[in-house]
């Protein structure tokens, strides 16, 4: 619905659009906690070389101009640029002339923490949607026995 320039989108149809673009957002960013666990030993290949970088995720709000709802997004995708852990081990391939190896800067517990929280704002998101669809079919029910 449409009143001077401003878009009214029925509400129901608006908490669909920003809980399924609020599951969007969070399931990039478990891909990103997901990478970085995987790489939480990876090394670079020569001696000296930089090991892996953490990846992080920032969100932001977009404007849906189709409907008017305000969307959650992913806003960038970048790197964490604290320094590398390192290790000695002079026996690793990546070592340097010390001995030094340099570690990914990925800490495991903050990524599990980062991933619990992701997973539970994806469910929250769920439950909007179930309890939306719940509502839509109360009201469609309503409306037939009329």
């Amino acid at each position: 619905v449409r009143r001077g320039q401003v878009i009214v989108m029925d509400p129901l149809s608006a908490s669909l659009k920003i809980a399924g673009s609020g599951m969007e957002a969070q399931s990039t960013r478990l891909r990103i906690v997901s990478e970085n666990i995987a790489n939480a030993r990876t090394t670079g290949d020569t001696p000296g070389a930089d090991a892996y970088r953490r990846k992080t995720v920032s969100f932001g709000a977009e404007l849906d101009k189709a409907s008017g709802a305000t969307l959650v997004g992913v806003n960038k995708l970048g790197v964490d640029r604290s320094k590398f852990v390192e290790e000695f081990d002079p026996s690793h391939p990546a070592a340097d002339e010390r001995g030094i190896v340099k570690m990914p800067n990925v800490n495991l517990l903050i990524e599990m923490a980062d991933m619990r929280e992701a997973n539970r704002s994806y469910d929250a998101n769920l439950q909007t949607i179930r309890q939306t669809r719940d509502l839509i079919s109360a009201t469609l029910d309503l409306l037939k026995g009329q």
